[in-house]
């Protein structure tokens, strides 16, 4: 049987994760805000760079939005705090070197790398409303125009709970 993954429209079930800055993020935690979960492959390449700086120049929108940013990659934590820390990144990015996220979003794929197959992350963004619930993911992501993309969606999910 399959590990049971999230499905947009379903609550996210409850998950924690270590992360940049010695915390430890909930979901819980993170309750009564848009959460935006984006997976990346790995720190400090050049797709994955460009992603958290796009995510990085926008920060100040999506908090206005009522949304946190939050990174995720198998990276390890020391990796993690360099590569925020060299880019500036002003959200946190969490470490799941166990797989624990990756599993529970279905990020894993297989891919072909120099013509062989690894295992790695498929670049993925989730976008979690402020009571838990999985709104909107996006899959294969090109990074080009992918944040400006998401912001449009928080901004929408916004306007749909004003008028609820």
């Amino acid at each position: 049987m399959a590990a049971k993954t999230v499905k947009e429209g379903n609550k996210v079930p409850a998950f924690s994760a270590p992360a940049t800055g010695d915390e430890k993020i909930s979901l819980a935690s993170l309750k009564g805000s848009n959460v935006i979960l984006y997976f990346y492959p790995k720190d400090n390449t050049p797709g994955c760079t460009t992603e958290g700086q796009d995510f990085r120049d926008q920060h100040s929108k999506f908090k206005r939005q009522n949304a946190i940013v939050l990174g995720v990659s198998r990276d390890s934590l020391t990796s993690h705090e360099n590569f925020k820390s060299k880019q500036k990144f002003p959200f946190a990015l969490l470490s799941d070197e166990d797989e624990t996220l990756c599993k529970l979003f279905d990020v894993i794929k297989m891919k072909n790398m120099y013509g062989k197959q690894v295992r790695g992350i498929e670049r993925s963004t989730f976008l979690i409303d402020a009571n838990g619930r999985l709104i909107k993911e996006w899959r294969k992501v090109k990074v080009d125009g992918h944040v400006d993309e998401v912001l449009d969606a928080v901004k929408t999910l916004n306007r749909a709970a004003k008028s609820a």
